[in-house]
């Protein structure tokens, strides 16, 4: 049970040991739990032995507890190749009726509901299980995280405070109490706050720091991260990719071009490819930027091609992920007119989470828009923006833009705010 207990906990706190549950079936071949829970770390880094921990996990199947058959049959289907997700969720919510406790598995429905971008039944699902664990950690950074994903950033912020007075370790609570501050354009306290070396670059890159100190952080940081014995490096290109987007849309990724050349090298290796659908579409576009326009199109085929094997209600889901990947990489080749046409002129990119990334993530294809759009609709949304996080520089500087392509005095009042935030912060 030892290894099933580390492995918990590693689930629970984000840890990067989630392979000591290999070490279970070692102990006891025949443990149903042991297996089942091993075939679900492998389903995700090496597939090919998945079968063998579920053939083992159902030898003593018909003797285990009710508990067993439950996480049983909810893993199998949630590893099977063709599940669908909204069953899947419907399972772990069963599960969960009958063990409300069992935290681990609510944040698996956590993982799963994020994936499918519906916030609503996890925060539902929590909702159900909270009176059972008020007292326990990990259950309020839960809370927090769908509050965070509709925009509810007040009670985000006070489960996020409470999840952390129980546990210091919660690192979700934490991580969604950071991105409240930084929502709210708190730059500097959220800097102060957060442990997450992407989020200090966005924080300083949002608050109009200069772009040395970006740089710094990306080299000294977030690249230097694979260095470590235990690094992911897919997380480490996920950060920089997002990191370089924005740059991007800034215009001042010239300053960072040697980075990136260095990064796509890296990603012309097919081995990182397939792993996320965010990934993806952002190694896309790296790809397209430093003129690997032949890998950058494979890459897109090959997701076409994944999306073809999906089930019919699937397909219809993903189908944005191939628009948007199709976009960034027209985007990427200096094709704006293109990109925008394959947007359309009412995108909003958080009808396209269902690449699985958070608010801050996606947003950025939201300011590739804004970047490519015509200066009309543009100047609307950019006016939406304003009223949600008004002390953004870049969003006052996408707004004097706007203007500016139609040749209205309000660009020098635009630009003046941009310039009066970007030296306010730090």
């Amino acid at each position: 049970m030892n290894a099933i207990d580390s492995y918990f906990q590693q689930v629970l706190s984000y840890g990067r040991n989630m392979k000591v549950i290999l070490e279970a079936p070692l102990h006891d071949k025949d443990c149903v739990l042991g297996n089942i829970l091993a075939a679900h770390y492998l389903s995700s880094c090496d597939p090919s032995k998945v079968n063998l921990y579920v053939k083992s996990a159902s030898i003593k199947l018909e003797r285990s507890t009710p508990y067993e058959k439950a996480v049983f049959e909810t893993v199998t289907y949630l590893i099977s190749e063709d599940k669908d997700d909204d069953l899947a969720f419907e399972m772990h919510i069963e599960l969960l009726k009958r063990f409300p406790k069992d935290l681990v598995y609510l944040k698996r429905a956590q993982v799963l509901s994020f994936q499918m971008a519906k916030p609503v039944p996890f925060l539902n699902l929590v909702q159900q299980v909270l009176p059972e664990n008020q007292d326990e950690s990990y259950i309020h950074g839960m809370l927090a995280f769908p509050l965070l994903e509709l925009g509810r950033m007040e009670e985000a912020a006070a489960a996020s405070r409470k999840g952390y007075g129980i546990n210091k370790e919660d690192a979700l609570a934490h991580h969604c109490f950071c991105h409240v501050l930084q929502h709210k354009c708190h730059f500097k306290e959220a800097v102060e706050c957060t442990h997450n070396w992407w989020h200090v670059a966005l924080c300083y890159l949002e608050g109009g720091s200069p772009m040395s100190k970006v740089k710094e952080i990306y080299d000294n940081h977030i690249w230097k991260e694979l260095e470590k014995e235990d690094a992911i490096p897919p997380e480490v290109y996920l950060n920089a990719l997002s990191l370089f987007l924005r740059l991007d849309v800034r215009d001042v990724l010239d300053g960072f071009k040697d980075r990136l050349e260095l990064l796509a090298a890296r990603l012309t290796d097919q081995a990182n490819w397939y792993l996320d659908w965010q990934l993806d579409i952002l190694i896309v576009w790296a790809l397209a930027k430093v003129g690997e326009t032949s890998m950058a199109h494979e890459l897109l085929e090959g997701l076409k091609f994944r999306l073809s094997k999906m089930n019919k209600t699937k397909q219809q889901v993903m189908q944005k992920a191939i628009q948007l990947g199709e976009a960034v990489y027209e985007y990427a080749k200096g094709n704006y007119k293109q990109a925008l046409c394959l947007l359309g002129s009412d995108f909003n990119a958080i009808d396209y989470k269902i690449i699985a990334a958070s608010d801050e993530q996606i947003d950025v294809f939201n300011e590739v828009w804004c970047q490519t759009g015509q200066s009309s609709t543009a100047k609307e949304v950019i006016r939406k923006r304003i009223k949600v996080r008004e002390g953004s520089p870049f969003t006052w500087r996408l707004q004097e833009k706007s203007y500016a392509m139609e040749g209205d005095a309000e660009a020098l009042n635009a630009g003046q705010r941009a310039k009066m935030l970007e030296s306010s912060y730090f």
